[in-house]
């Protein structure tokens, strides 16, 4: 089942924000020092007014950025973008007041660059590269010259050949960081995506177990009292009062005989892996017959669209699981319309209800198991089949229909006979 997930991108961003700000903090307290070592211990010539009107700037610009990362406020990755460029900017100002890229710490702009290859796609890593180069390139020519940082034949003016291949170099280590760093980056959070979806499918694997090993004694206990059930409705019809709907009770325990019998089938077919093929159309419409036969006092309309004459291997717990959610949209409404349709690949299954639909505020536990929000109801039906057509590269998508109730839309693989063979 797919339904809204809460944005767990924006709570990675928020954290990464959090360090961005803590190693701007270790960033800022370096520069205030230099600045008061190269002020008052042993002066150079800075530009000490401007330099730290850079600073404070740069120090208030990290505590709101730090008072941001604190607050439950979605931060999208264009905004993270937004602040390492800023660093880039603030950096290279401050390079400019010190001497430009003759300064040795002009190399400390790769660090933003290799933060937004860990945490960015690459074409936000590749623009904040480019303007990272732009900055550098722009330092070559535009500066204050500090004579203690660039003695002369290390000047930039000249395009000293050290000055050039430090240039050279930094673009060198910013194409190696965005292509390698970035795909490695990228890798390890499929593979930590795996492992989760994987972690999710265990959990999930063992939920249901639990749930069969608990149907399997229900369905033991249920045997006697419908033994008793039928002994004591073929006496009542005898009796012609109310005849119709003894009749009725008596079919509809018959069925429950008949679902017993089919949950034992159902277990030995699933140890064998020797399924036969059926007809698509045959398959769907013996689930609606056995479906309107549970619910014969509903209101339905059933619709078969672009349906081609195919033949697919159907593993036998889909049934049960299409027969549920059919089941939930009943439970909804006296009145169900389905339109049913496939092709080579996939059937797809509209289940349209004209209930109160989905509530926005529990949408958040629908599909959990032991969860239900309908009196009576023993929260396991959405639960099975959504781990069951999942498990068999199906999906379901509930969703409020536009005009009123729910649409429930069922996604089925089809394993086509000659492909199984």
């Amino acid at each position: 089942m797919q339904k809204a997930q809460p944005n767990n991108n924006s709570a990675a961003t928020r954290e990464n924000l959090y360090v961005l700000s803590l190693i701007r903090g270790v960033a800022l307290l370096g520069q205030i020092l230099a600045l008061i070592f190269f002020t008052w211990l042993q002066p150079i010539g800075l530009p000490v007014a401007e330099i730290a009107f850079v600073l404070s700037v740069y120090a208030s610009l990290t505590a709101a950025v730090w008072l941001r990362s604190r607050r439950p406020v979605p931060i999208g990755n264009t905004e993270f973008f937004i602040h390492l460029l800023a660093d880039i900017a603030f950096f290279s100002i401050l390079l400019f007041f010190s001497g430009g890229a003759s300064n040795p710490f002009v190399s400390y702009m790769l660090i933003p660059i290799s933060i937004a290859a860990i945490t960015l796609t690459r074409p936000y890593s590749i623009a904040l590269a480019a303007a990272a180069l732009l900055c550098y390139s722009l330092l070559l020519k535009y500066y204050v010259a500090i004579s203690a940082i660039a003695p002369g034949h290390h000047q930039v003016a000249d395009n000293s050949l050290h000055i050039l291949g430090m240039w050279a170099n930094f673009a060198i280590s910013a194409a190696i960081i965005i292509y390698f760093i970035s795909r490695m980056a990228t890798t390890l959070k499929q593979q930590e995506q795996e492992i989760a979806m994987r972690r999710d499918a265990q959990l999930r694997d063992e939920q249901l177990l639990a749930v069969g090993t608990l149907a399997a004694g229900t369905a033991h206990e249920l045997g006697t009292p419908l033994n008793t059930m039928k002994l004591i409705v073929d006496e009542m019809l005898l009796d012609t009062d109310n005849q119709a709907d003894v009749v009725l009770l008596n079919q509809q325990i018959e069925q429950c005989k008949t679902t017993l019998k089919q949950l034992l089938t159902t277990a030995e077919e699933s140890q064998s892996n020797q399924l036969e093929a059926q007809s698509v159309r045959l398959y769907l419409d013996n689930i609606l017959a056995r479906w309107q036969l549970l619910r014969p006092l509903l209101k339905t309309r059933i619709e078969f669209t672009d349906c081609p004459d195919i033949s697919a291997i159907f593993h036998p717990t889909i049934a049960q699981s299409i027969l549920n959610l059919l089941n939930n949209a009943a439970d909804a409404s006296e009145q169900v319309d389905i339109n049913i349709s496939w092709n080579t690949d996939t059937a797809t299954i509209n289940i349209r209800d004209f209930g109160a639909g989905l509530d926005a505020e529990k949408a958040g536990t629908l599909g959990q198991p032991f969860v239900t929000h309908k009196a009576g109801g023993l929260g396991l039906g959405l639960f099975l089949s959504q781990a069951t057509l999942t498990r068999f590269g199906g999906s379901v998508i509930l969703q409020n229909a536009a005009e009123g109730g729910t649409l429930t839309q069922i996604s089925l693989l089809l394993l086509i006979a000659a492909e199984a063979s």
